[in-house]
């Protein structure tokens, strides 16, 4: 790592004409009206509301359910009342399977460096240690902070490792600080237990974690977590940046950055990944 100097029920609107629609086949926009009326409902839905929501009418309506019940995509229970069906949920288990955190980040990290012209990490936990596996820099931002893909280091000394640190149980915190000695690599470094348990919990607070010239004299991080579809934490989302140039204002660009990343693996409520200690 250096710094290098390069030169409740939702109304869905009605359906539009096909000529105004994105969707050329009519029966396709309103099947899929009327999926996204039943992904809204915590019960099954009669046909009568199925026709009200979508603007059908109620004998089109129960000819394109029939074909999604034929198809599983949708599930018609004894009383005539309808529900999404399990083919969507394989199909959904398949999208999720083949998600890729790095594939999915490379779009985000490109548009927070464009606002902020430092350096965007990615980076997961291995063990002990962060491994960066991606970033996001530009040979036309001047210096800029580059750690090389693959590179590792001490989790109590970054700002990504402090993510996972955080969500950790204070049994592995420990285990880990018993382990590593909180060896440090600058004057800055964290090396005491109680001062990391501090900042743990600083992190559990805000929702971010800083790194201020613990791992590299004259490099500043701050980073916020990547979280999938069960609130987990999977990667910690960084800016790197010489020490005097890192700003404040990034922290809320990283935030939503982190956030939107996390949306696109699933995750949609605060509510999980506050269960593992760390607001999202």
């Amino acid at each position: 790592m250096s710094i290098v100097d390069p030169n409740p029920l939702r109304p869905v609107a009605k359906p539009a004409s096909v000529a105004d629609s994105p969707i050329a086949i009519q029966v396709l926009e309103r099947a899929m009206l009327l999926l996204d009326v039943l992904a809204h409902q915590a019960e099954a839905v009669p046909l009568k509301i199925l026709a009200e929501k979508t603007g059908l009418h109620t004998s089109t309506a129960h000819r394109i359910l029939n074909d999604l019940v034929a198809g599983r995509y949708v599930e018609r229970v004894d009383s005539g009342l309808y529900r999404l069906g399990m083919r969507l949920l394989e199909l959904g288990s398949l999208v999720k399977g083949r998600l890729n955190v790095r594939e999915v980040a490379v779009e985000p990290m490109r548009d927070l460096h464009q606002l902020t012209g430092e350096t965007v990490n990615l980076s997961v936990q291995q063990n002990d240690e962060i491994v960066y596996v991606e970033r996001a820099w530009s040979e036309r931002s001047g210096m800029q902070v580059v750690r090389a893909i693959g590179g590792r280091a001490p989790l109590h000394l970054t700002s990504t490792g402090k993510l996972f640190l955080s969500v950790s149980d204070p049994r592995q915190v420990k285990a880990y600080v018993m382990r590593t000695g909180l060896a440090g690599a600058t004057p800055n470094s964290i090396t005491q237990a109680s001062r990391l348990e501090e900042e743990l919990a600083l992190v559990r607070r805000t929702g971010y974690s800083r790194d201020n010239e613990e791992l590299e004299l004259g490099v500043r991080c701050i980073a916020a977590g990547v979280y999938d579809d069960a609130g987990n934490l999977q990667a910690g989302l960084s800016i790197s940046a010489p020490a005097e140039r890192l700003r404040e204002e990034w922290i809320d660009l990283l935030l939503k950055t982190a956030n939107r990343i996390s949306a696109a693996l699933g995750f949609e409520s605060a509510s999980a990944a506050r269960h593992n200690g760390v607001s999202p």
